[in-house]
């Protein structure tokens, strides 16, 4: 198992670990600040670095039984089993992803009770796709994101028992994906304090510390993608 450090603490930048497996299709650390692809976030890129040498990481995927791998760029060399190495972000990428993905919850909560059918984040502009039969208004979504972002909401991260979804199966948006059960514990993001929060639903991706951070946003454009579809795509202002 790769301890996932990012979980916890998104604005870990590098970190030293150890190298557990190393192979064509990925290093494996015991430890990690690497975001793997999932929940429609991207993985990371970034660098290993160890005595004697260093790796481009391309991308960064789940790999068995709890591991990160770290999928090495074409031609990169590979750091030996047991190595120390210093694994260090691409934090511009990785920051645009936290802002990125802090708005996208904050999308959820401007249409409270729109269930979420599909999305994807990215560097310049994410997309959430909504159950909605009407499309909602451009200029309304755009300010209403801009205003919760510009209150400096406080966003948190808190582990609860898996049982909570039972009690309150509204916490979950998402129709296409569920978060998984079996571990006990339930990693939950909160934007807001209180027990009123502005969002609150499980995710297992990185965000940003407060609202403010993300900056100003622009709703490019709202589509209709079937008769019960509306795709919300948002892109970074600066």
């Amino acid at each position: 198992m790769t301890i996932r450090l990012f979980q916890d603490d998104a604005a870990l930048r590098a970190v030293a670990a150890r190298v557990v497996a190393s192979g064509p299709a990925g290093v494996v650390l015991d430890r990690t600040v690497f975001y793997a692809r999932a929940g429609g976030q991207p993985g990371d890129f970034g660098v290993l670095r160890w005595d004697g040498g260093d790796m481009a990481v391309a991308d960064t995927i789940k790999g068995e039984a709890d591991a990160i791998l770290h999928v090495p760029a074409a031609d990169a060399p590979l750091p030996p089993v047991g190595a120390t190495v210093e694994a260090v972000l691409d934090w511009t990428r990785r920051l645009a992803h936290m802002r990125m993905h802090t708005s996208l919850h904050l999308l959820c909560a401007v249409l409270p009770g729109a269930a979420v059918t599909g999305g994807q984040i990215g560097a310049d502009k994410s997309r959430l796709d909504f159950d909605l039969s009407e499309a909602p208004a451009k200029d309304a979504i755009e300010t209403g994101l801009n205003a919760l972002i510009a209150a400096d909401h406080p966003v948190s991260v808190e582990w609860v028992d898996e049982s909570v979804l039972d009690s309150n199966p509204g916490l979950v948006r998402t129709l296409s994906v569920k978060p998984p059960r079996g571990t006990g514990r339930l990693r939950l993001v909160r934007i807001g304090d209180g027990n009123t929060p502005v969002d609150l639903q499980p995710c297992g991706g990185t965000h940003v510390a407060r609202t403010g951070e993300i900056g100003a946003v622009r709703v490019v454009k709202i589509e209709n993608k079937g008769r019960q579809n509306r795709r919300v795509v948002v892109a970074l202002a600066e």
